[in-house]
């Protein structure tokens, strides 16, 4: 006996379609997203099964973030289905929506996406099975939640720069030292007028700088003077609106140094994580417990993957080949597809490897000049998807990393 059972998933209810290996529909019911909702599932499902021998019982659902997760690990580890070798698979919702599109005039509506999601199933697609491991639940949502504090962090201080370049227009572009230090924050945080900056003496900034940089700058009074150059360089505001700047300014430093402060939080949290978890990613130069984690909490385990191909298509880290005829085009944009959060700790990584690694840093050499634009970007990426392959093959092997494997692979 052959069942697949298809899930459509809200905040609400479950809409759910039994289908056999002939594709008949044994029963369709709906039951609540929570507990007994999901515990009348099981007992449903089972009293479908009876006394039959189960060949095959897959189970799927459409990944929709929070709705579908309690669900899916419900079932996964149920010890009644276990006994009939149940396998969950949470899928990408467009491969859903790819596939009905093969049915003429169908109606959208749940109780037929959940008959979709069991016929898919029914055809023998490649399905993504869920985590299976607490570990790794717990790990991605760790990982996931500082790539939002990133984003935003990263968003904010866009703010900040904008509002800088109103009260001082060429700070950028005459101070050599990073707008976002320690020192430079402080620098705002006092307010100080664009005049009260040009006529501050010149040994009372640079000490000034010094102090609040925890004396980690080489040649201060340098900064100092690049600084009170820029001051004299910008236009000037009213007081009225450069007062403003300075209020905006401040709130975004203390919002920014709030997200510093989490990030640091959670990054503690997924070090205590990946104490406890065997791998052999921190063995690549370059890579840490926080970018590690990254990557293996969406890949979980390596075994769900049938090669590093699909691997690097799961991250979307693949080019889609534009052809038509004899005509093959060379320049192809990067798929939109894919596990995001995976890419980007995946790219994250490869960035911080190529500046340890000669391989990878020779690589990325030869991959920046084969073109006129968009040369980081495209070099960093293809450098991605060459981590990929080590990345695989240590996971499968359970190998440490070294510089002949790294050059091999």
């Amino acid at each position: 006996m052959r069942l697949f059972v298809g899930l459509d998933v809200s905040s609400f209810d479950m809409k759910v379609c039994i289908l056999n290996g002939e594709g008949e529909k044994l029963n369709a019911f709906t039951v609540t997203n929570d507990l007994p909702g999901a515990t009348l599932l099981k007992e449903l499902l089972l009293d479908c099964i009876g006394d039959q021998e189960v060949d095959v019982l897959k189970i799927g659902l459409e990944s929709t973030s929070v709705y579908s997760f309690h669900p899916s690990m419900f079932l996964h580890h149920d010890e009644d289905l276990k006994v009939f070798g149940a396998k969950v698979f949470v899928m990408n919702p467009k491969q859903i929506a790819n596939f009905k599109k093969s049915y003429s005039d169908m109606n959208k509506t749940d109780e037929i996406d959940a008959f979709i999601i069991a016929d898919y199933l029914r055809f023998g697609r490649n399905q993504m099975s869920v985590v299976k491991e607490s570990q790794y639940v717990a790990l991605q949502q760790l990982t996931r939640s500082r790539y939002q504090l990133i984003r935003m962090m990263t968003k904010e201080k866009q703010h900040f720069l904008q509002h800088l370049s109103y009260k001082c227009n060429t700070f950028s572009q005459e101070v050599d030292s990073s707008v976002f230090g320690n020192a430079m924050m402080e620098l705002f945080l006092e307010k100080y007028s664009l005049e009260e900056l040009a006529h501050l003496p010149l040994e009372e900034l640079a000490a000034f700088l010094q102090e609040k940089g925890k004396n980690r700058f080489g040649d201060p009074k340098c900064v100092a003077t690049s600084i009170q150059k820029a001051v004299r360089s910008s236009y000037r505001l009213d007081k009225v609106v450069e007062d403003s700047m300075d209020v905006i300014l401040g709130t975004s430093i203390e919002v920014i140094r709030t997200f510093q402060k989490q990030i640091k939080e959670i990054d503690k949290a997924i070090k205590k994580l990946m104490a406890g978890l065997t791998h052999t990613l921190e063995s690549i130069p370059g890579i840490g417990p926080v970018f590690a984690a990254g990557i293996i909490a969406e890949i979980g385990q390596i075994d769900r993957f049938d090669d590093e191909a699909k691997v690097a298509k799961y991250a979307g880290l693949y080019w889609r080949k534009h052809q038509s005829g004899r005509f093959t085009a060379e320049d192809t944009s990067l798929s939109r597809n894919g596990n995001h959060y995976l890419r980007y700790y995946l790219v994250e990584a490869a960035n911080s490897v190529r500046k340890q690694v000669p391989d990878y840093r020779d690589y990325y050499v030869k991959k920046y000049s084969e073109v006129p634009k968009h040369q980081h970007k495209r070099a960093l990426v293809l450098t991605a998807r060459k981590l990929v392959r080590l990345v695989d093959a240590l996971l499968r092997s359970h190998q440490l990393f070294t510089p002949e494997r790294g050059v091999k692979i």
